[in-house]
């Protein structure tokens, strides 16, 4: 989403004139259209997140998105795939191998995405319990991609990620969206699924791709009734 001054002005709460000082000497993300500036939201809340800006209390809102069509869990599981024997014995060192088989846009940097994992993992274990981790990014507006994927991945080794149950991890759906509201969806959709034995039962057996992903297409029955 391409801002005006006053639109970026208004998501870092700060003065219009503010901003143009920040464009004339060459410190923030800016593209210059004829006389006009225009700013790439995420590149711009990614720029404001590493200075310590202080953003505006709408800023990771998303009133554009509020129009598009929710995806399908069953959808975005066959986007990001389904991947065996992912290796290491830390956190870092999985989510870094998870990463490199993530499906994504060459100029997504892979570096910055592990280490925005990493940090949303030390405010607070993704790990759900029964050995299952949901790994996410604290705030999915900054990733520059067109669709959300959410990506199973299942651990050679079990790895401690600080779950609640204290029991080690070995099956990894990472989860990667451009919005927050289809992040949290998606992430509701999820812990639906995994209480749909079928689905669960093929998950945590490791079953086949073909098999995990005509689990996930069950009609589902209602939970908690």
């Amino acid at each position: 989403m391409n801002l005006t001054v006053k639109d970026a002005a208004r998501l870092l709460s700060v003065s219009e004139k503010t901003v143009y000082r920040w464009i004339r000497q060459d410190i923030m993300p800016v593209m210059r259209i004829g006389s006009t500036y225009r700013f790439n939201r995420a590149e711009l809340l990614a720029w404001a997140t590493s200075r310590r800006i202080g953003l505006s209390a709408t800023a990771f809102t998303e009133p554009e998105a509020e129009a598009l069509p929710l995806p399908t869990l069953a959808d975005c599981l066959e986007a990001g795939g389904v991947f065996y024997r992912i290796e290491g014995h830390t956190r870092h060192d999985v989510l870094a191998d998870v990463v490199a088989h993530l499906r994504l846009p060459e100029e997504l940097d892979r570096t910055a995405l592990v280490h925005a994992l990493i940090a949303r993992e030390n405010l607070a274990s993704t790990g759900i319990g029964d050995g299952i981790a949901v790994p996410h990014i604290h705030n999915p507006g900054l990733l520059p991609i067109a669709r959300p994927t959410v990506t199973l991945c299942f651990l050679e080794n079990p790895v401690d990620f600080r779950a609640l149950d204290g029991l080690p991890v070995r099956v990894l759906f990472t989860l990667l969206s451009p919005t927050l509201r289809a992040q949290l969806h998606l992430e509701a959709h999820l812990m639906h699924a995994l209480h749909q034995p079928a689905f669960r039962q093929a998950v945590l057996a490791e079953h086949s791709r073909e098999q995990i992903h005509a689990a996930l297409r069950q009609p589902f029955e209602c939970v908690g009734r």
